[in-house]
């Protein structure tokens, strides 16, 4: 573990990269493998950044700024992945119905506007939440308690 632990913040990031696109492709387009690889995520954030720093405030910055970053590329996979189905809205002869998105909502158009909502917007931005849950909890689990 003290291995993956000094793996440079570059190597670290580009592997960030690969794995993600790899959850991507593993959930078809639906970031759910994403989210989930935000706890791990998190957990290794809070190990390298409490190793270096040892200011609280400084650590909570930092490990912010990473899981902004990483949710961030998330956001700009599913933008790209996503973002051309949005297209389709303007055109007026589109059965909604029959395009394979879940009826997350009573109307088959609103249902596609949520799902697209869902994709670019949501998913990432609960990858920053479990990116940040994994790396608090990695701090609380780490620290001794003062009683």
């Amino acid at each position: 573990m003290k291995r993956l632990l000094e793996i440079k913040p570059r190597s670290a990031f580009v592997i960030y990269l690969i794995l993600d696109l790899i959850c991507v492709a593993m959930g078809m387009g639906v970031p759910i493998f994403c989210i989930l690889f935000g706890f791990s995520v998190g957990w290794y954030n809070a190990k390298v950044v409490s190793l270096s720093i040892k200011e609280t405030t400084q650590i909570m910055r930092k490990l912010l700024f990473y899981a902004a970053v990483t949710s961030t590329f998330t956001f700009i996979v599913m933008a790209v992945l996503w973002g051309r189905w949005a297209l389709i809205l303007f055109e007026s002869s589109t059965n909604y119905a029959n395009l394979g998105i879940p009826m997350i909502l009573f109307e088959p158009k609103a249902s596609f506007i949520g799902w697209l909502i869902l994709m670019i917007v949501i998913a990432p931005f609960l990858q920053l939440l479990t990116t940040l849950f994994g790396s608090v909890l990695t701090l609380i689990i780490k620290q001794p308690s003062n009683n």
